[in-house]
């Protein structure tokens, strides 16, 4: 394992699908002119549309998606690693999947994760979001091998099910992947908690990729992309705007929080409530 140059691109995605993949492709380029060798993007990346039948009537299928020839020969030519936080691939007539591609510096997909948590709640202020409608869950956890160490990959809403986590980092993760599209509303109150929470309790490094404003369809998005060390220091921070933030990441600081509170391999049966 050796040390790395971590970004996130934070973006404020529209449902224009080539617009969107125009500005990801400079924000990426900018972060590769930072150092950057491993570089992630938000969730919904290319398509931020007003609901979710609208969302369905944008998207491909992965063979048709035109981003991912895109991204992937963007990795090539920049030599990067590039984590697409998610695109919407359709799946079936009235689903797609909220699935996030890793890409390799070679421009080949090295992993592929679908979103198994779906957002449907009320979370205040008058909305209302039910994902599970035109979205087909994920079923599998997964984790790739980046030259670097081992990247734990989740999406969003995920990140309030803490026993995922758990299992990414006891299968080696020391990276946690959470590109993500928090509500205005519930990245005020969580954000920050909850990634420096899943940091600390895994000692892993946490990348979390934001989309943050106000959309074109009016949706708002909290931002705030936040790369975060295993101890829980907030490494790098946006703020709401499109842009970039770099980090230095060494995964044996991971090692370092782990050896300090082993608690990943003290976990124990019980009994009841």
């Amino acid at each position: 394992m050796s040390a790395f140059r971590a970004a996130c691109v934070q973006l404020r995605s529209s449902d224009d699908v080539a617009q969107n993949i125009e500005i990801t492709s400079e924000l990426v380029r900018e972060a590769r002119a930072l150092g950057a060798e491993f570089i992630a993007t938000p969730e919904n990346t290319t398509l931020m549309a007003p609901d979710g039948g609208a969302k369905l009537e944008r998207s491909f299928s992965e063979d048709a998606d035109p981003a991912l020839p895109a991204f992937r020969a963007l990795a090539e030519e920049l030599g990067v690693w590039l984590l697409i936080g998610s695109l919407a691939i359709k799946v079936s007539a009235t689903k797609t999947a909220n699935r996030s591609f890793l890409i390799d510096a070679k421009g080949r997909i090295a992993a592929r994760y679908d979103k198994i948590h779906l957002f449907d709640t009320d979370p205040g202020s008058g909305e209302r979001y039910r994902e599970s409608n035109t979205v087909e869950g994920g079923r599998r956890a997964v984790t790739a091998d980046l030259p670097w160490g081992r990247l734990g990959m989740t999406i969003c809403y995920d990140l309030r099910f803490a026993r995922l986590y758990r299992k990414l980092a006891q299968a080696g993760a020391m990276v946690l992947s959470v590109p993500s599209a928090f509500t205005e509303t519930t990245g005020k109150a969580h954000w920050h908690v909850l990634l420096r929470a899943r940091a600390i309790e895994n000692g892993a490094f946490v990348i979390a990729p934001a989309q943050g404003g106000t959309h074109a369809n009016g949706r708002q998005t909290y931002g705030h992309s936040l790369i975060i060390a295993p101890w829980g220091e907030i490494l790098a921070e946006a703020g709401t705007e499109p842009g970039v933030i770099v980090a230095d990441v060494d995964p044996a600081a991971a090692t370092s929080a782990r050896s300090r509170v082993p608690s990943l391999s003290h976990d124990r049966e019980f009994e009841g409530p």
